[in-house]
C-alpha cells in the first residue's frame, strides 16, 4: 500500500476509483446496522457498531501486533510494542473496578480469564509462531482482509479450520497439568492489581526504550499528520498512540455493551462449526460442542454471537478506512511460500488461540486489562514463539531477521 501523493490535494481522498469501495463498505455497514437491530437488537446492533470502529482504528493506525513485535526484535524499534502497552494500561485503569462492581445498570459483567497452564504455554507459542507467517495477529488479520488483502483472506480461511480443529482437541488440553484462574484483582485486591498492572506494563515499554536508544540513539517519534487540519481522522493515518487509545476505549465499550471485554477468535472457530455441520461433518457431537453455550451458539443464528457480528463490523470498518484511505487495493497475486506460510500460519494461530482461550486480543489485552495472570503467561509465550516464526519467515520467501 502506497502512501497519498504528496502533489494532490491532502484533504481529498486519493482516487475516484476509491468511491465504489467508499460506497460498499459504507453501505454495509449502515445495513448491517439496521438489519441486526431488526432481527436480534440494538445491543447487538450496537457491537456490529463498536467493530466497525474497532476496524477503522485497526486500519488507519496500521494497529497490529505482528508487525509492532518484529520491528522490535529485528529493527529494535519499539514505538508500536510502546502503543500497545499504553493501550491496554488505559483499559485495564477502567476495566478492573468495573469488573470488580460485577454490574452496571443491570448489565452483568465478567472478565476474560483462563487457567494459567500447559495449555496457554503450548497454544501462545504456536499463536506467535503462526501469526509471523501468518502476516497477521487476530485483529490484524481482520482488519488487512478489510482492507483487501488477498493473502490475508487465506490465513483467515485456515485460521477458521485451525480453530475448529482446537475445538475438537480442547477438551484434551483442558485436563492437562494447570494451576486454575488466578486472578490479579482476588489475589491482591483491586488497588495493588490496577497498580501491579500498569508497573509491569511500563516495565516493558521501558525495556524497549532502552534497547532502542542504545540501538539507535534516540526514539522513534510519531509520523506527522499527512493531512491538513483534522482531516487525517476521517482519512488516516493515524498516530499509534491515537489509535491504540480509540482501541482501549472502543474495549471499554465493549465490555459496558456485551458484559465481556474485546474477543475475536471464537467467533472463527463458530464459523467453521457452522461451516462443517452444514456438509454433514458431526460436529455437534464433538464434546466442546455438546456444552450448553457452544451448542446453543451451534444450533442459532451467527447474528446472535456478539464475537461474530463484531468481526463483522472490524472488516466492514477496515475497508472503509482503507477505501477512504485511497488505499483499497485487493491483490490477486500470491507466490507459492507467501501461499504456504499463510497456510500454515492460520492453521496455527486458530489451533493455538483455541487452545490458549484467546488470541492478541481475548486473551492478550483483554486477558490482561481483566487482571487475569493466563493474559502475562500467553504474552510471555507468545512472544517467544513469535521469534521462531521470525526467524522462520525466510524459508518461505518472507523477509525475517535480515532486513531488506
Amino acid at each position: 500500500m502506497s502512501d497519498v501523493a504528496l502533489d494532490r490535494p491532502s484533504y481529498l481522498p486519493k482516487a475516484v476509483s476509491d468511491k465504489g469501495p467508499t460506497l460498499v463498505t459504507g453501505l454495509g455497514l449502515l445495513i448491517g446496522f439496521i438489519a441486526i437491530w431488526y432481527l436480534v437488537d440494538l445491543r447487538q446492533a450496537t457491537l456490529f457498531a463498536i467493530g466497525g470502529g474497532l476496524g477503522a482504528a485497526l486500519y488507519h493506525g496500521s494497529f497490529g501486533f505482528t508487525g509492532g513485535w518484529r520491528r522490535m526484535v529485528v529493527e529494535k524499534r519499539g514505538r508500536g510494542m510502546r502503543a500497545q502497552m499504553l493501550m491496554i494500561g488505559v483499559a485495564a485503569i477502567a476495566m478492573m473496578p468495573l469488573l470488580a462492581a460485577g454490574n452496571l445498570g443491570g448489565q452483568t459483567l465478567v472478565g476474560m480469564t483462563g487457567p494459567v497452564g500447559v495449555s496457554v504455554i503450548l497454544g501462545s507459542l504456536m499463536f506467535g509462531f503462526g501469526m509471523q507467517l501468518g502476516g497477521g495477529c487476530g485483529s490484524g488479520t481482520l482488519f488487512t482482509v478489510g482492507g483487501g488483502s488477498a493473502r490475508m483472506l487465506v490465513t483467515l480461511a485456515f485460521f477458521i479450520i485451525g480453530a475448529l480443529i482446537g475445538t475438537a482437541h480442547l477438551p484434551f488440553w483442558l485436563l492437562q497439568p494447570n494451576v486454575g484462574i488466578i486472578d490479579l484483582r482476588l489475589e491482591f485486591g483491586l488497588p495493588a492489581a490496577i497498580g501491579l498492572t500498569v508497573i509491569a506494563l511500563a516495565l516493558v515499554a521501558i525495556v524497549t526504550a532502552v534497547i532502542e536508544r542504545r540501538a539507535h540513539g534516540n526514539l522513534e517519534t510519531e509520523p506527522e499528520p499527512k493531512r491538513p487540519g483534522w482531516s487525517w481522522l476521517l482519512y488516516g493515518p493515524w498516530p499509534l498512540v491515537g489509535a491504540g487509545l480509540v482501541l482501549a476505549l472502543l474495549n471499554i465499550a465493549t465490555l459496558l455493551t456485551a458484559g465481556h471485554p474485546w474477543t475475536i477468535t471464537y467467533g472463527f472457530g463458530l464459523w467453521g462449526a457452522k461451516i462443517a455441520d452444514a456438509v454433514g461433518i458431526p460436529v455437534a457431537s464433538w464434546e466442546f460442542w455438546t456444552w450448553p453455550a457452544q451448542a446453543q451458539a451451534l444450533n442459532s443464528s451467527v447474528l446472535l454471537d456478539t464475537t461474530s457480528v463484531m468481526d463483522f463490523g472490524i472488516v466492514l470498518g477496515a475497508g472503509l478506512a482503507a477505501a477512504l484511505a485511497g488505499k483499497f487495493a485487493p491483490k490477486a497475486k500470491l507466490p507459492i511460500g507467501s501461499l504456504l506460510a499463510a497456510i500454515v500460519g492460520g492453521l496455527l494461530m486458530g489451533y493455538g488461540a483455541r487452545l490458549s482461550f484467546g488470541c492478541n486480543i481475548g486473551a492478550l489485552f483483554s486477558g490482561i486489562a481483566s487482571g487475569s495472570l493466563h493474559g502475562w503467561l500467553w504474552f510471555a509465550c507468545a512472544f517467544v514463539g513469535s521469534l521462531g516464526g521470525i526467524w522462520a519467515r525466510p524459508l518461505f520467501g518472507l523477509d525475517g531477521f535480515a532486513k531488506k
